[in-house]
C-alpha cells in the first residue's frame, strides 16, 4: 500500500530558545538559584566562623575591652531634637529623586523634552539634568543647614569620632553584625562605633564628594578655564560621582534594613518622632513620608516637571 506523500516528510524542527545575552532564560533563572544558594551557603559559613572565633578567649578579651562603642565626652546631648526629624525626611526625600533623575540622565538616550536658562538660550539641557540639578542644589541647601545645626546643638559629638577607640570598638561591632548578634545598644544614648564610622564618612567625606564631582559636571562650571579644567579634568569627576551615587544606594539599603531589624518602633521613634518610646507613632510617620516620596517619584515626569521648569527658563521638544 502506497504510504503517501506525509511518510517523506520530516517534522519540522523545535524553534530554539530565545537567549537573553549568552543564556537562555530558564539558564539565567538556573545561575541565579545555584547563585544564591551558594552566597547563602557562604554567608552561613562566615557567621559560624565568627561566632567560633568571638568564643575564643583572646576574643572575648576584645570585647570586654571594645564592646563596640565607647563613652561619649561630658555634655554629649542624648536624644534627637525636632529638627533631626526633617531633616532626615528632606534628605530621604531629595536622595531618592536625585539618584532616580540621576539614573535617568546616565541612561536616557533621547530626551522627551529640553530646558534652557532665561540667560542663556542656546545652552539646552535635558529635563531630567534640570531636574537632578535642581534638587542638587536643594540637597545642599538641606546640608549646610544640617551640619550647621549639628554643630549648633552639640549633636556633631554623636557622629564625629571624639577618641581613637572608635576603630576597636568599630572591629567589634562588624564583627557582632557578622556573627548575626546585632549590637541593640540604646541608639538614643550613644551609636555603636561602626555606626558614627558610616554616619561620620557620608556626612562629611561621601557628600562632599558628590557636591564637589556633581558641581565640575554642571552648567556652572567654567568652561573656558583651561588650567582650572586641566587641574580638575570632568572625566575624573564623571568616574567618581557614579560609585559615590552607588555609596548612597548601598548606604540606605543597609541603614534602613537595620532600622527594622534592630527595633523597627524605636529606631524610627528616634528618627521621626523625637522619643525615645516604644509605640507606632514614629512608624505612621514614616508611613506619610514614604507615600509622600512615592507620590513624587511618581510626578517627576515631563508633564508635571515642564510646567515647574517653565519658571526659570524655557522647555522645548527638541
Amino acid at each position: 500500500m502506497f504510504p503517501g506523500r506525509y511518510a517523506f516528510e520530516r517534522p519540522a524542527p523545535k524553534p530554539e530558545p530565545r537567549r537573553i545575552g549568552p543564556f537562555t532564560a530558564g539558564q539565567w533563572v538556573g545561575a541565579a538559584i545555584v547563585t544564591v544558594v551558594g552566597l547563602l551557603f557562604a554567608g552561613a559559613m562566615v557567621v559560624f566562623a565568627v561566632r567560633w572565633l568571638l568564643s575564643l578567649d583572646a576574643l572575648r578579651d576584645w570585647v570586654a575591652t571594645y564592646p563596640g562603642e565607647y563613652h561619649l565626652p561630658v555634655g554629649a546631648p542624648v536624644g534627637f531634637p525636632a529638627w533631626v526629624g526633617w531633616q532626615h525626611f528632606f534628605n530621604v526625600f531629595l536622595m531618592v529623586l536625585i539618584i532616580r533623575s540621576g539614573l535617568q540622565v546616565r541612561h536616557q538616550k533621547k530626551p522627551p523634552a529640553f530646558w534652557s536658562p532665561r540667560w542663556n538660550p542656546k545652552r539646552k539641557i535635558s529635563i531630567a539634568l534640570w531636574l537632578h540639578q535642581s534638587l542638587d542644589i536643594l540637597w545642599l541647601v538641606n546640608g549646610l543647614v544640617f551640619v550647621v545645626l549639628l554643630f549648633v546643638t552639640g549633636q556633631w559629638l554623636r557622629i564625629v569620632p571624639t577618641s581613637w577607640e572608635v576603630f576597636p570598638n568599630a572591629v567589634t561591632a562588624v564583627l557582632k553584625y557578622i556573627s548575626l548578634d546585632w549590637p541593640t545598644e540604646d541608639g538614643w544614648v550613644n551609636y555603636n562605633s561602626i555606626q558614627q564610622l558610616t554616619y561620620f564618612a557620608t556626612v562629611f567625606l561621601a557628600a562632599p564628594l558628590a557636591a564637589i564631582t556633581g558641581v565640575r559636571m554642571s552648567g556652572i562650571w567654567p568652561k573656558n578655564a583651561t588650567r582650572l579644567n586641566k587641574i580638575y579634568p570632568v572625566e575624573w569627576a564623571r568616574k567618581v560621582h557614579f560609585p559615590v551615587m552607588i555609596y548612597f544606594v548601598l548606604f540606605i539599603v543597609v541603614h534602613v534594613t537595620l532600622v527594622f531589624a534592630t527595633g523597627a518602633l524605636r529606631n524610627l521613634n528616634h528618627m521621626y518622632a523625637g522619643s525615645d518610646e516604644v509605640n507606632w507613632v514614629g512608624f505612621s510617620i514614616f508611613a506619610v513620608s514614604m507615600l509622600v516620596i512615592v507620590g513624587a517619584w511618581v510626578a517627576a515626569r515631563p508633564l508635571v516637571l515642564a510646567p515647574i521648569a517653565k519658571l526659570f527658563g524655557s522647555v522645548s521638544s527638541r
